[in-house]
């Protein structure tokens, strides 16, 4: 509970901290929607709609909330005009929609991905969006004036960009694992200058194909041992580096690459996917002692082998881990032991995050379904609701409503009964 707190004051930090989702894993980086909230359990095209709007382009980036706004990004399917979108949360009116980068020769991407799949985050009364090596730009979260930019930031991603920029601790922090150059950078948020950058280890990835250097991971903080640290996962290994100067701390070598699920924290452990060719789901328990032969103050707690995710970022509820593989593979686990607690195939094909909120999990497909699962010890499904079209991006929450971004819509979804009528 003290690690969400101090993430909240972070992260949500001059916010509206009611309808703030300062990050696509929310202002705890966890996947929560706030302990009081009540969404919706079930909606289609016909109920608890408050407001559809259609979104131009083809971009996967996650919506988030702040100043009463949900903003995204989107590109031409060619990736020849990259744009930022801006929408009123509470009546879905389009406020912006402005090309920040036109790409004469856009280079390839996967036809799973988009050029537009990073999402933004929030800190400081500023809105920070990126496009991978195309550029990074900051804006006023009130009135969306450019700030300032940099075009300067090199990564061959191969199949597009996929890294979110994270804001933390007064620092704006972004992997570049390309099949070329492979470092993390952080910037000053306010004026968009480095403040330090920290190159991967060639020696590392040395014999490693280009195609598997890459990957498109975002980081996030862990408190240990009262200093925070960075926990920054690239290809073929998990690093803990020191945000104030990026000094590496640690290192775990796992191997994999193109991960994109991202790391979760719970009691002093990480939890990292190991992503390529085979995803595994690994605890490392960090200290600031040397508790292992290695010297580095990193346990391997356990490891999760079977119907681990690539993209969908699991999520942690009490003692218990829920996640949903790429193909559709459900698992509960003990998030101490890594014992699993059951398994069940779900319909469809999965990218976007889970999202919990009031005993619920929600898991949104590529094709439109999110099905909802009790937070049990035993597989209840409560819900299976199916929008138009499908999910790439994950959810978002508004007090007691969902975001949800479609391929070609967004949503505002909420029941129709006024709050004090609701019940769980």
């Amino acid at each position: 509970m003290v690690l969400a707190a101090a993430l909240i004051g972070i992260l949500a930090a001059g916010q509206d901290a009611p309808h703030s989702w300062p990050d696509y894993r929310g202002p705890n980086l966890d996947g929560h929607m706030a302990a009081d909230a009540l969404p919706p359990l079930s909606w289609s095209e016909q109920s608890h709609v408050r407001w559809k709007v259609p979104v131009p382009g083809r971009g996967w980036s996650s919506p988030i909330l702040a100043a009463g706004r949900v903003w995204l990004t989107t590109a031409d399917p060619d990736g020849t005009r990259l744009s930022l979108l801006c929408f009123d949360v509470e009546s879905g009116e389009l406020l912006v929609d402005r090309v920040l980068f036109e790409v004469p020769e856009p280079a390839h991407r996967n036809a799973l991905n988009s050029y537009a799949s990073p999402s933004a985050t929030v800190g400081d009364g500023r809105v920070f969006v990126s496009f991978g090596h195309e550029g990074l730009v900051c804006l006023n979260a009130t009135d969306a004036e450019e700030l300032w930019r940099r075009s300067d930031l090199p990564c061959e991603h191969l199949e597009g960009p996929g890294s979110s920029p994270l804001y933390f601790a007064g620092r704006l922090v972004l992997h570049l694992d390309g099949a070329e150059q492979q470092y993390v950078v952080a910037l000053d948020p306010a004026s968009g200058q480095t403040l330090w950058r920290t190159d991967r280890d060639p020696a590392l990835l040395d014999g490693v194909q280009p195609d598997m250097r890459k990957a498109f991971a975002t980081p996030v903080p862990l408190l240990v041992g009262g200093q925070w640290q960075l926990i920054s996962t690239a290809a073929e290994a998990t690093f803990g580096l020191n945000p104030r100067d990026g000094e590496e701390l640690w290192r775990v070598e796992h191997g994999g690459f193109s991960m994109s699920s991202r790391a979760l924290t719970f009691e002093g452990a990480v939890l990292v996917n190991t992503g390529f060719m085979r995803p595994q789901l690994w605890s490392l328990q960090v200290s600031n002692q040397s508790a292992d032969e290695s010297g580095s103050g990193v346990v391997v707690n356990w490891k999760a082998t079977r119907g681990m995710p690539t993209m969908a970022s699991p999520v942690i509820v009490g003692e218990r881990l829920f996640t949903v593989s790429d193909g559709g593979v459900a698992s509960c686990l003990d998030v101490r032991s890594g014992e699993l607690i059951w398994k069940h195939r779900l319909a469809g094909e999965y990218s976007a995050s889970l999202l919990y909120g009031a005993g619920r999990v929600y898991a949104f497909d590529r094709e439109g379904t999110c099905t909802v699962i009790a937070a049990d010890d035993e597989f209840r499904e409560l819900a299976v609701n199916v929008l138009d079209d499908g999910c790439m991006a994950s959810a978002a929450a508004a007090g007691d409503a969902l975001i949800v971004r479609t391929r070609s819509h967004l949503y505002r979804l909420e029941e129709s009964l006024p709050r004090s009528a609701k019940s769980r």
